[in-house]
């Protein structure tokens, strides 16, 4: 296990920041979060925190201002426009997931601000991923899975399997947040959850998490950077392994040029 130091350059990847990328563009950066959260675009991060905007994208950003600005369209229309361009619309999980988090919320007898307090997300925010005009991050879906006293799988209620021996066609994927893959690989034990990540270049988790139990990640290749308490940062490289207690905030980002493939396991199951 090694420990990496706070600072990682964006730059290297000839990534701009969102200020950066706002100034050029000549909109607010706020502009840039409510065009992300509509679904136009989804910006790469760094650090599993901050927003960085590839040369490529920062060509559908202006496309998207000349639509906005010139045309006159309204979000619908720049992604009609847009076509092909980009992913515009949130996939069929995340759309499936859209009422199914507001039953559960309602069920809870919790309102939208409770409930987004609860989770530490806003109000907003929380209406949007309701209405599948956002797309959750893994951190904010794990948390309003603890704010709703269920798993993450289990928000995306996929078809589970009942054998000790699970072949690969036959593993439960997650994957809704880009470039972040899981497989089940056990179902139905009681106290364990083990799963294999495959987190692309830049990808994470996109905030920090906590929650009771254990964890334990086996790196079979790439590399995967992982917080604790935003204290202590680990890189993990292939053939290392690393443990800690779920209730520590944890984070966790794949700050190299290829995919981050592990082993992960939860136990109890909170995954």
């Amino acid at each position: 296990m090694r420990r990496a130091s706070t600072r990682r350059e964006g730059s290297r990847y000839r990534f701009l920041t969102v200020g950066q990328t706002a100034r050029i563009l000549g909109v607010s950066a706020s502009t840039l979060r409510l065009w992300e959260n509509v679904g136009l675009v989804s910006p790469a991060r760094s650090n599993g925190r901050y927003r960085l905007y590839s040369p490529e994208l920062l060509k559908v950003l202006k496309r998207i201002k000349y639509l906005r600005d010139v045309q006159r369209l309204n979000v619908p229309g720049i992604k009609r426009e847009l076509g092909g361009t980009i992913e515009a619309k949130p996939k069929t999980a995340e759309r499936a997931l859209a009422p199914l988090l507001r039953k559960m919320r309602q069920r809870r007898d919790l309102g939208l601000a409770e409930a987004a307090a609860r989770a530490g997300i806003s109000a907003g925010f929380l209406s949007s991923l309701e209405r599948s005009q956002a797309n959750a991050s893994v951190a904010t879906l794990q948390r309003l899975a603890t704010t709703y006293g269920t798993t993450v799988m289990e928000l995306f209620q996929t078809p589970s399997h009942h054998g000790r021996l699970v072949k690969p066609n036959e593993r439960r994927v997650l994957e809704v947040h880009p470039g972040v893959r899981m497989e089940l690989l056990s179902s139905g034990a009681p106290m364990l959850q083990s799963m294999l990540f495959r987190v692309a270049p830049l990808a994470g988790s996109d905030g920090a998490y906590s929650h009771q139990g254990e964890e334990f990640i086996y790196m079979i290749s790439g590399t995967l950077e992982i917080w604790l308490d935003e204290l202590q940062c680990y890189v993990l490289q292939a053939g290392d392994s690393f443990w800690f207690e779920s209730t520590h905030g944890h984070r966790w980002f794949n700050p190299g040029d290829t995919e981050a493939a592990l082993l992960w396991i939860n136990t109890p199951p909170t995954f």
